[in-house]
Formats: structure tokens, C-alpha cells, sequence
């Protein structure tokens, strides 16, 4: 029987190779907009995010946003987006994301509480759904197509 890997790869699927912090979350890299960053997979977050602290550094255009963000350890916080960003993923890449900009200062400190590295946002649920991804966690993989 031929490996998921192979299969997936048959499909046209591209992977990258996940990291399982300290936490239990699942690290990877990306590059938004031409500058690579670290980010958890979140597949409860309804949008990826990035850190408002680190905004400039994604050359990202905040504009103002009715959204309230919710999520571990805090809830109701203003929230800012960016529209027309690209994301690479290894292999995949999106053009015209948008992106939700808020404070994480919340996550990187719970990340620093159990001696993880800080993350510059969240990769959640638009991303994994508009790549079809597929987790493979006894590979620790990420498929994209």
C-alpha cells in the first residue's frame, strides 16, 4: 500500500516538515509578503494573524477592523486587518490573503511560560482550508496544494 506521502505527492500536494513545540502546538515557517517568520498551526482559528508588534516587519497595511478576537487566555480584543498579502508555505503560495493583525502578547508569553520561542502569528483555518491541507502527524507534515 503506497504511503500517504505518496499518494498526497501524486495528487499534486507539496509538504513541509512540522515542528511540536513545547507546548503540543505544531510550529512551521512561512513568508508573508517576502519575510520569513515563525508561526503555530491553529486549526480552531477561524483566520491567521499576526502579531501587531510585528506588522512592519511583514511590510503589512493595517487597516482599521470591526472584528473582536477571541481565543486562550483573552477575549473581545480590537483587531486590525491587512488585505492582499502573500503567503508562501514551502512550495505553496497564495497571493491576495487577508490577514487579521492584533496584539499576541498573550500567546508568545504562554509560548515563553513552558520555554518555547515567541511566534510572529497563527496560520488557522483559511490558510489549511484554501491550501486543502492535510496534517500528517505521525510524520510531522504539512501538505499543501
Amino acid at each position: 500500500m503506497p504511503s500517504l506521502r505518496k499518494i498526497l505527492e501524486s495528487k499534486g500536494y507539496s509538504s513541509v516538515k512540522l515542528e511540536v513545540i513545547s507546548t503540543g502546538h505544531l510550529h512551521c515557517n512561512a513568508i508573508i509578503n517576502g519575510i520569513e517568520g515563525d508561526f503555530i498551526l491553529d486549526t480552531g482559528a477561524s483566520s491567521s494573524c499576526i502579531d501587531l508588534a510585528v506588522a512592519d516587519y511583514f511590510s503589512l497595511l493595517p487597516e482599521d477592523s470591526d472584528i473582536r478576537a477571541a481565543g486562550a487566555g483573552a477575549s473581545n480584543m480590537l483587531t486590525k486587518s491587512s488585505q492582499d498579502n502573500k503567503i508562501e508555505i514551502g512550495e505553496w503560495i497564495q497571493k491576495k490573503m487577508k490577514l487579521v493583525i492584533f496584539d499576541l502578547s498573550h500567546v508568545n508569553t504562554a509560548l515563553e511560560n513552558h520555554d518555547s520561542e515567541k511566534v510572529h502569528g497563527i496560520l488557522g483555518a483559511d490558510v489549511l482550508e484554501k491550501s486543502k491541507a492535510v496534517i500528517d502527524y505521525k510524520s510531522k507534515r504539512l501538505y499543501l496544494k
